[in-house]
């Protein structure tokens, strides 16, 4: 199974979400062509509710714990309850532009 259906599927299956978006922005950072090591979640859930936003990420980390010790390198999440997500008008946010060296194809 590749790194973004798995992620797909385990916060599903965790959280429930009423809007998910898993997207690989490895492209946008210094890896080889093709790689799964930058990854962008947007989960709505009511699992939320009441949570701070470090609680909200503590909880993403721990169901992603096994693709972070496969190589999960980085992960940037907008974790929201429905209200915030209608609030916000359901709106992802743009990744900021990658600062990182340049950007290898090996």
């Amino acid at each position: 199974m590749r790194v973004q259906e798995s992620i797909t599927a385990k916060l599903e299956a965790a959280l429930k979400p009423a809007h998910i978006e898993v997207i690989n922005e490895s492209h946008r950072h210094a890896v080889p062509t093709g790689s799964e090591s930058h990854f962008k979640v947007v989960v709505v859930s009511d699992a939320f509710e009441g949570q701070p936003r470090v609680r909200r990420h503590q909880q993403v980390n721990a169901v992603l714990a096994e693709e972070f010790e496969a190589g999960l390198h980085a992960l940037s999440m907008e974790t929201l309850t429905a209200a915030e997500w209608t609030a916000r008008g359901g709106q992802t946010l743009e990744s900021p532009p990658c600062m990182g060296g340049g950007k290898t194809d090996g």
